[in-house]
């Protein structure tokens, strides 16, 4: 007795056995898997974001140097520096690390450590 073969265009239809992606399906595929690999920025309940104020105003009052935790969307950042100046109507903070100083969004400061 001969065993039975199996038709290509069995069981699941064309997919069964095609190992051709489209190009367009290709890229829809990567880009679902980094978006899953994206991160949400934390809720920070009401005492956090004390100790950030308090931290930052630190900083701001006797140039100490702090230690800002800032949320990205694949990994935390970490910087080192000293607050220049609190821009409160654009909810932003200048902040100079060595020579070079840049604006952080304040929503984005996940903790902030002296």
């Amino acid at each position: 007795m001969k065993p039975q073969q199996r038709k290509k265009l069995e069981g699941n239809g064309l997919w069964e056995g095609s190992r051709m992606i489209m190009p367009e399906h290709k890229i829809r595929i990567l880009d679902d898997a980094l978006n899953e690999e994206t991160r949400k920025k934390p809720d920070l309940d009401p005492q956090a974001m004390v100790e950030i104020s308090q931290v930052l105003a630190q900083s701001l009052e006797d140039c100490s140097p702090i230690t800002l935790t800032v949320f990205k969307e694949y990994e935390d950042m970490q910087i080192h520096g000293i607050v220049m100046r609190v821009d409160q109507q654009l909810n932003q903070i200048k902040f100079r690390q060595g020579d070079y100083w840049d604006w952080i969004n304040l929503e984005d400061v996940v903790s902030a450590n002296i």
